[in-house]
């Protein structure tokens, strides 16, 4: 400590030196030392570096002044409280100086000590101490109306000070509102101007009565009719409060609203332009409160965006024969650049407003393509460029929307013709209508000389092509000028031309090749000679264009892929495989170059993975590419590539070698293959399914290509192959490639495991007691891998089929055999009967109805899917048996019923069509059955049912909505859920029709109808949006209702000596907000989000189950509308807070503490989500717990756990739903 401070002496003693550039070392060698986080100063030591410090700021030298000012920023956190109040008392007080350089640097001087004061504990109290000493001093400073220049630096702090600190600020609040008001009437503009800016910072974290006050101030004000210039003032004000205040003017618009729009009237451009500005506040920060003063600003905005009084555009229209370069210089006559015009400053913030009311009101889409898109269509031909910029990117927003309204809703059925608007939004047929307006008023403006419109023009092309692909084919020849000339022009930016070329490539694959196919002659020498440029960024998307270009059926010549760039260097690499994919057989002696060129490729560490999807690509050409000079040179390489960790390059290397195998099998030498077949037995491992499936069809392809290879590795590869059959891991496409690879094996007969080989390796496992030492049990997922298996052997063996069945019998029948074998064995005759190999076998329909009355549950299982899968195969002889057992057994329909169902589901509807009538009749007596998992299989197979002819049974389910039973009722509303399928059906058109009457259900007075009701709601709402989302409006009272929670429905159980509550109602409850939440993803834009908080905020305190839901909704709501949960935030913040603090009691079960702490992360992270929130800590209960938080030890682990694992807070996986 001592060499410290006698360091800092010695400093201060230089810094009393009358040379100058003593002064200025030592100031800049303090900096330095106080920069250090190891430096501590005694008590004695902050008072003289203090003391110097100010007195320096009084420098003659102007540079000491400004070193001495930055020392102030680390000073701030280094000394203590009395210190710091000492220098924002000597600040406070030279900024009132008389001389202007001393004012000036003391003014930044407060401003760096405001900036450093801590946010957070334990610093909290100096902050609020000092802020105290400098607004009471600002204020007193605010009141000198005879120094201006005082006035402005005292409003320039108190902004800064506002803006950071204004929650340390509150109890001057008032004060300062105080003495901030009359400033808003200075003379000076400048002070008007500043007063608005720290009115601005005051609101966020005022209370709602300050903030009431101000707007009514400003209302009495305006209604006094004040001068023109007082009016801007006021009207600016209050677009200020409301972009920065938010939601909190909306309960003042009725009364604002009038006033606002009586000062448009107002012939005065700067007040007419704060009066849009104020109405695009309005409009961001109270969308709902503004609904009912939409028409009256859309109308309003519609009138000025063409307020141009000093330029006629009447003569526009004949304008298209004239020169270009004629009209722009006249564009640029006195006449149109007069200075003092600000009526473009009109149309501006009148266009910004529309692009507000666009963004904010996706629900009123379809309205503004008829009222506003028209309007900014007219506009294109803006002649201030500004403004034109801020038409284009107000369009650009509106197809912006366009295609987020349209990706929320799925399509109800893809239209056979690519021309009819069958199936398609209204908004999008209304934008297609309008596609030859916007390309007739772009298509002049793609070559003007203006860079900033070309580029606007450009933007909105890409966005009207990514939002409807294909409409342009028929305007390309109008478009492909405005697009060279942005390619040729020599004055053209770096910027204009990767733009360009961005909108040809999107272009060339969201149309038809032949469209193009007339213009590769011009298109063709600019994008060759964007390929030759000096900037990466151009090379890299010609390079792209020009692989696109190589489709439509025309080469732009050799390509130089030897740029320094990686970018370059892959793309160029992709642009010559598309050549050589598409046109090799052109490119004569330079084929074996281009090839060598790529096997040197493949070599290069940074190129290689490129290089080989490339190869892969040139393999599956259909002109097939002669490969021969690389062909063993590239095995070799691949095969080292499977030993390698980066598993992007072995998936594209495995995926290669089955190519080459597939299309050059013949070619290929035994002795090459060996390098890549020694590495294939390790990659067949259930740890990488996705390696193993690429694998295993790798192998199937040598065992087809060159069977002899692979009889020399099957002694090792095989064992991993039945590892991964018997794994439970294995299903989809892994097993579909091992069924593959087992019959090419068994075909190859090139190996030593022949057909019955095969089957004793695969039914081993399931033949060993339970009590072997060796044995683990067989998981019940590689039952029916090794069934499929068995089937699939069986089918490329016919003639052994015979006697695996009768094997298969006998092991079902022998009570000598373990439960595990008989269970395989039944699966096995399923899956060989699906192919139709057992004929109407009485002895299998014998051995079937035995396994039923076994003791064992598997065994029954299993012959219930052995049953349906022989259904599948042999129709007309099983499903009557099948309909016969179920009406004569009942005590076995369940598990007849699982038959039925496989047999719907797996056969196609032309097989069902003639047994319709008989299985709807079976199922209707059965939809009343006591048994819920009996009913719900009936509802199953009858949704099912319904989709093979859906015209006939829709309306025949409809009719039983009027059956008297609740039972009944509920099966049917569930049926209704399994015609609902995540892709294009011919039932969806019916389905829109009708799902309004199946819905009426929620207001069924059985509280279960009600509750599977919402549960097809949820899956309407999750797999086909675009049913429900015109209902939403009747819809969604009823579903909120079952949100809250019924006191009838809660009642108490007497469990021994204990009183345990039951709530029947809290089922119905999870399905609503299961319901909301999924809402929150398909169909948020026909939601009134603050009513959909309201409810969320009541979830917020209901049963744990609901609480964890409300948790994910609220995190999922800060992220998709920030404005709307800011509105509801100081509701939403007590139950959060109430969660995180509540401990569960001392003597709780473990059960409870693991279930309070799993509430608690939940709970924290939505606290995350909305932390992110831009301007969340304004507000004062928030920041408040922000702040509890950050100082209780127990929260801050909590919140940073879930932070790391979720940065930014937002949800990870693991919080992920799937409410289907």
């Amino acid at each position: 400590m001592s060499n410290v401070s006698y360091h800092i002496s010695n400093l201060l003693e230089k810094m009393t030196s009358t040379d100058k550039d003593f002064r200025f070392m030592a100031t800049n060698d303090l900096m330095l030392e106080l920069q250090k986080d190891s430096i501590k100063l005694d008590e004695d030591s902050e008072r003289k570096v203090v003391s110097m410090l100010l007195k320096l700021l009084e420098d003659k030298n102007g540079e000491v002044q400004n070193l001495a000012v930055k020392c102030l920023a680390p000073l701030v956190v280094k000394v203590k409280e009395p210190q710091v109040e000492m220098m924002v008392d000597m600040l406070c007080s030279n900024m009132m100086s008389d001389k202007e350089q001393l004012r000036d640097i003391s003014s930044m001087g407060l401003k760096t000590v405001i900036g450093e004061l801590p946010l957070s504990s334990p610093g909290v109290s100096i902050t609020a101490g000092v802020c105290k000493k400098i607004t009471s001093q600002l204020i007193g400073a605010m009141g000198k109306q005879e120094d201006v220049s005082v006035q402005l630096e005292a409003l320039d702090i108190l902004s800064d000070m506002l803006r950071r600190l204004s929650g340390a600020l509150v109890s001057f609040h008032s004060s300062l509102l105080s003495s901030l008001l009359p400033q808003l009437t200075s003379p000076r503009m400048a002070v008007r101007k500043r007063s608005i800016l720290a009115l601005g910072h005051l609101v966020p974290c005022s209370s709602p009565a300050l903030f009431s006050q101000l707007t009514e101030h400003l209302m009495a004000e305006l209604s006094k009719g004040p001068s023109t210039s007082m009016s801007r003032t006021y009207v600016q004000c209050l677009a200020t409060i409301s972009r920065q205040g938010g939601h909190r003017v909306g309960e003042h618009l009725e009364k604002l609203i009038p006033m606002v729009v009586k000062f448009t009237s107002v012939e005065d451009d700067e007040l007419r332009e704060y009066c849009f500005q104020a109405f695009e506040a309005f409009i961001r920060r109270c969308p709902k409160e503004m609904s009912p003063h939409i028409t009256t600003v859309t109308q309003l905005c519609l009138k000025f965006m063409t307020f141009d009084p000093n330029y006629n555009y009447d003569d526009d229209e004949e304008e298209d024969s004239m020169d270009l370069e004629d009209r722009l210089d006249e564009e640029s006559d006195d006449e149109y650049s007069d200075d003092d015009d600000m009526s473009w400053k009109v149309r501006r913030s009148s266009i910004k407003c529309l692009e507000a009311l666009i963004h904010t009101r996706r629900d009123m889409l379809l309205s503004f393509y008829s009222s506003i898109s028209p309007a900014l269509l007219a506009r294109f031909k803006e002649r201030e460029e500004n403004v034109r910029a801020d038409v284009f990117a107000a369009f650009s927003t509106l197809l912006r929307q366009t295609r987020v309204g349209t990706s929320h809703h799925g399509l109800i059925s893809a239209p056979s013709d690519h021309h009819g608007n069958q199936g398609e939004e209204p908004t999008v047929v209304m934008l297609k209508k309008q596609v030859p307006v916007i390309v007739k008023a772009l298509h002049r403006q793609l070559k003007e000389k203006s860079v900033k419109s070309r580029l606007g023009c450009l933007c909105l092309l890409t966005e009207l092509t990514h939002t409807v692909p294909g409409a342009l084919e028929e305007h390309i020849p109008a478009l492909i000028p405005g697009i060279i000339f942005s390619l040729t022009d020599k004055s053209s930016s770096s910027t204009i031309r990767i733009d360009a070329l961005s909108f040809l490539h999107v272009l060339l694959l969201s149309h038809p090749p032949q469209a193009f196919q007339p213009h590769m002659q011009v298109l063709l020498p600019p994008v060759v000679a964007c390929m030759e440029d000096s900037f990466y960024k151009i090379t890299s998307e010609a390079l792209l264009v020009t692989q696109q270009l190589v489709r439509s059926g025309q080469v732009p010549g050799r390509l130089k892929a030897t740029d320094i760039d990686q970018e370059v260097k892959e793309r160029a690499i992709s642009c010559m495989g598309h050549m050589v994919c598409h046109l090799g057989d052109h490119l004569g002696a330079e084929l074996q170059g281009v090839l060598t060129v790529f096997l040197d490729r493949m070599k290069n560490e940074i190129t290689r993975l490129t290089a080989v999807q490339t190869v892969a690509m040139v393999t599956a050409s259909p002109l097939k590419i002669d490969l021969s000079s690389i062909l063993p040179e590239v095995l070799s390489v691949l095969g080292s590539f499977l030993r390698k960790n980066q598993r992007t390059l072995k998936l594209s290397s495995l995926a290669c070698l089955s190519a080459l195998l597939s299309h050059y099998g013949s070619c290929i030498k035994p002795a090459a293959l060996e390098a890549v077949l020694t590495e294939l037995p390790a990659l067949v491992d259930e740890t990488d399914m996705h390696v193993s499936q690429v694998s295993m069809t790798l192998l199937t392809c040598v065992a087809k290509a060159s069977p002899s290879s692979l009889a020399k590795i099957s002694s090792s590869v095989l064992p991993g192959v039945f590892r991964l059959i018997h794994s439970p891991l294995l299903q989809g496409g892994a097993l579909v490639a091992i069924l593959d690879f087992l019959q090419a094996l068994v075909l190859s007969k090139s190996t030593n495991c022949g057909y019955s080989q095969l089957l004793k390796c695969l039914t081993e496992p399931f033949h060993r007691p339970l009590s072997a030492p060796d044995c683990a049990a067989v998981h019940r997922q590689s039952y029916q891998s090794v069934a499929r298996c068995v089937a699939a052997l069986s089918s490329v063996c016919p003639k052994e089929t015979p006697s695996t069945v009768s094997s298969l019998i006998q092991e079902v029948k022998s009570p000598a055999s373990p439960e595990s074998a008989r269970v395989l064995a039944l699966l096995c005759l399923g899956e060989v009967g699906r192919s139709g190999s057992l004929g109407a076998s009485k002895e299998v329909q014998g051995v079937i109805l035995e396994a039923f009355t076994s003791t064992s549950e598997e065994v029954k299982t299993a012959a219930s899917c052995a049953l349906g899968s022989m259904a599948v195969g042999g129709l007309n002889d099983y499903l009557p048996f099948l309909l016969k057992e179920i009406s004569a057994q009942p005590r076995r329909q369940y598990l007849l019923l699982h038959s039925l169902k496989e047999v719907i589901s797996a056969c196609p509807s032309s097989s069902l069509s003639p047994h319709m009538e008989s299985i709807w009749a079976l199922l209707f007596q059965n939809c009343q059955c006591q048994e819920e998992g009996t009913r719900n299989l009936v509802a199953e197979c009858l949704g099912k049912l319904t989709l093979v002819n859906p015209a006939q049974l829709l309306p025949r389910l409809q009719q039983q909505l009027k059956a008297s039973s609740p039972l009944a009722r509920s099966t049917v509303v569930t049926a209704v859920k399994f015609t609902i399928v995540d892709h294009p059906a011919p039932v969806d058109a019916l389905l829109k029709d009708c799902i309004g009457d199946f819905l009426i259900t929620l207001q069924d007075e059985d509280i279960n109808v009600r509750r599977v009701a919402l549960v097809m709601f949820n899956s309407a709402a999750h797999n086909k949006p675009v049913l429900i989302h015109g209902l939403l409006g009747r819809v969604l009272p009823h579903l909120y209702r079952e949100t809250q929670i019924r006191k009838d429905l809660i009642r108490e159980v007497e469990m021994g000596p204990f009183k345990h509550t039951v709530d029947d109602g809290l089922d119905v409850r999870k399905a609503a907000f299961e319901c909301m939440y999924t809402l929150l993803d398909s169909c948020l834009d026909g939601l009134d989000v603050l009513q959909f908080l309201d409810h969320v905020e009541e979830g917020l305190k209901d049963h744990y189950d609901i609480r964890m839901l409300t948790f994910l909704m609220l995190a999922r709501l800060a992220s998709l509308c920030p404005a709307a949960v800011l509105q509801r935030l100081e509701r939403l913040v007590e139950p959060l807070r109430a969660t995180c603090t509540t401990k569960v009691k001392a003597g709780s079960v473990k059960q409870e503490f693991e279930k309070q702490e799993e509430l608690r992360r939940s709970a924290m992270r939505a606290v995350a989500a909305l932390l992110a929130v831009p301007e969340v800590e304004r507000s004062p209960s928030m920041a408040d717990f922000a702040n509890q938080i950050r100082t209780n030890a127990d929260m801050a682990s909590i919140y940073q756990s879930v932070q790391g694992g979720e940065p930014g807070g937002g949800l990870g996986p693991a919080e992920s739903m799937d409410l289907s």
